[in-house]
């Protein structure tokens, strides 16, 4: 996705921070276990003082030198990983703690693009940092089918509320697994607070961990950024688009809130059909019902939606509510 100067400035200043900041951790790290096993800093400080005298040696045309420095170095990193092991650290414990551990914070690997530059795109482009916050708390570890109860019959499926939640949570669970392998899509729909936007967002926090570009947009923020591309015909808002429709999941939350007009209408057909043409996955959470979804959008985007999509209905009490003790 092209990007102006001040765009990619802003993502390297991230980069930077990223690099301080883990610096800084494993400074401190550093610095604790020495206090702990000071033996470690010992053998920190002979390999720095055997590796300068090993090049002084090699400068004298000493060529045993590198043999000999090899053999000294393993000595010392087995030394340094048995008292690691012997103090409870883990072996790997001085290492920083990289957000991506795949281009080490630096954002590129061999000269490229790593695929979480992509990701800070995609955050500075659509201002996605919001949605960071939200995911710290709402992901697969603290979801929890306890707010569903056995009592509460859905009457089109004959199911209880738990049943059908515990059939979402883990068909969402075998989406990540299978992610890599099959470009699927979900629609989760039911009334507001059953849960439908924690489970969209348990996936993104998934997928997100694992290195995959995601868009989360309400359907109001969708249309209003689509609409930027189509109507002011601004460059770059148009090539700012098209990561809609090229990330590695899109969510849109919401379904159904907006103003529905002809033009939002054809942009979710469009929305919808392209990211299917394109293998790219997409989950759609809303409170309409089917026969709503129909009657509101072209007999087109139903299709698409209903042969193309995995469907959960989500039913019971405002989750919501009952986290605030009011149910």
């Amino acid at each position: 996705m092209p990007i102006t100067n001040a765009q990619y400035d802003e993502i390297m200043r991230r980069y930077d921070a990223k690099q301080l900041n883990n610096k800084r951790s494993s400074e401190k790290k550093t610095k604790e276990a020495y206090i702990k096993v000071p033996r470690l800093k010992e053998i920190d400080d002979a390999i720095a003082s055997t590796s300068v005298a090993s090049a002084r040696q090699l400068l004298a045309g000493d060529s045993s030198a590198i043999s000999e420095l090899k053999q000294k170095l393993a000595a010392f990193r087995q030394e340094r990983i048995n008292l690691l092991k012997e103090y409870n650290f883990p072996e790997n414990y001085f290492e920083p703690d990289y957000t991506c551990k795949d281009c080490k914070d630096t954002g590129f690997i061999n000269g490229k693009q790593c695929h979480c530059f992509k990701q800070e795109v995609i955050d500075v482009v659509y201002s996605q940092s919001n949605i960071k916050k939200i995911l710290s708390k709402e992901n697969f570890s603290n979801f929890s089918l306890s707010y569903y109860s056995e009592d509460i019959i859905d009457p089109t499926t004959n199911l209880s509320a738990h049943a059908l939640a515990e059939h979402a949570y883990e068909n969402s669970i075998d989406f990540v697994k299978n992610f890599e392998s099959s470009a699927s899509n979900i629609l989760f729909f039911g009334d507001t607070g059953v849960g439908k936007t924690f489970l969209s967002n348990c996936i993104a926090k998934a997928l997100l961990d694992s290195g995959h570009s995601v868009i989360y947009f309400t359907s109001f923020q969708l249309f209003e950024v689509l609409s930027k591309g189509v109507f002011s015909r601004d460059s770059e808002a148009i090539a700012a688009n098209k990561s809609i429709f090229d990330c590695d999941l899109l969510i849109i939350d919401d379904l159904g809130t907006e103003l529905t007009n002809a033009f939002t209408n054809s942009q979710l057909f469009l929305c919808v059909n392209e990211r299917l043409l394109r293998q790219k996955s997409t989950i759609i959470s809303t409170n309409l019902g089917m026969r709503q979804i129909l009657d509101t959008y072209s007999e087109r985007t139903f299709s698409r939606i209903s042969n193309n999509y995995s469907i959960f209905k989500l039913v019971g009490d405002d989750i919501r509510m009952k986290k605030r003790g009011q149910v």
